[in-house]
């Protein structure tokens, strides 16, 4: 009898320890930190949760893709958001250091190719748009445009988009030294808005105000992407240290997104929910 009430005891001891432990979670700080692409996601499911959980506080950061794996690998965030998947590199200096990255593959994205609503230009091939890059193509009449020079304006290098683009469109040749660069879609979308000669890579979210060029014949939409015969997609991360667990804010924070409530959000933000292609 003495031996059923202590085990009695310690198993209402732990709940009471595991419960007390979920309280303080979800009564946090949830930081965020990433891709400016999974940004606006972050941001509407992190608008949801401050309704849901009255008593935490979330802080949403888009410093790039490889700021945010870095920013989990050094515990200064609780969910990395990522444009492209985690690097071998990356994933080794985690584990020498105790972190166990984990992918949430929450929606799919199309990196479109924009220019200036003025060009004429409707079509590139991949081939075509890697010579403009790396300098080859520098007139728009060279590819049945208006005489007009080319401004290529290309992302940083910690950015999963320009990971994705220099490895399915530059086939990770170097960029022409007058390639500018730009820290965010959002200013990759601005600059080509005001620029007539213009060209960038943006995800499917940021095509207002722009023209949007098909790529080896194909147009960069949410259809095309879904259906996968758009040449430049990829899937879009929520990266956490070991997958969290269940009952906790991070769990409901990055399972968010298998909820009807998280794929509409990703539907309205312009990309694509994962579960529904």
């Amino acid at each position: 009898m003495k031996k059923i009430i202590t085990i009695s005891a310690l198993v209402l001891a732990m709940t009471l320890s595991l419960t007390a432990v979920k309280a303080a979670e979800n009564s946090g700080v949830l930081q965020i930190d990433g891709s400016t692409t999974v940004g606006p996601i972050a941001d509407a499911f992190a608008e949801v949760f401050k309704t849901k959980y009255s008593d935490a506080t979330f802080t949403v950061k888009k410093t790039g893709s490889g700021d945010g794996a870095a920013a989990l690998i050094d515990g200064r965030c609780d969910i990395a958001t990522m444009s492209r998947f985690m690097k071998g590199e990356e994933i080794k200096k985690a584990v020498d250091k105790g972190v166990f990255p984990t992918a949430h593959a929450i929606a799919m994205d199309g990196v479109c190719i924009i220019v200036h609503p003025s060009n004429p230009v409707t079509n590139l091939t991949r081939q075509q748009i890697h010579d403009i890059y790396n300098g080859t193509i520098t007139n728009w009449k060279d590819v049945g445009g208006a005489d007009v020079k080319i401004v290529a304006i290309t992302r940083d290098s910690s950015s999963g988009t320009f990971e994705v683009f220099n490895e399915k469109v530059m086939n990770k040749d170097k960029m022409a030294g007058s390639v500018e660069t730009v820290n965010a879609n959002p200013q990759a979308q601005n600059r080509v808005k005001s620029t007539e000669g213009a060209i960038a890579y943006v995800g499917l979210a940021f095509q207002e105000g722009v023209k949007t060029l098909k790529v080896d014949g194909v147009v960069c939409t949410k259809g095309t992407v879904k259906q996968g015969i758009y040449p430049v997609s990829r899937l879009l991360y929520f990266f956490t240290n070991g997958f969290p667990e269940p009952g906790t804010i991070k769990y409901d924070f990055c399972t968010f997104y298998l909820s009807e409530k998280g794929q509409e959000i990703i539907e309205a933000k312009g990309f694509v929910p994962f579960t529904n292609y």
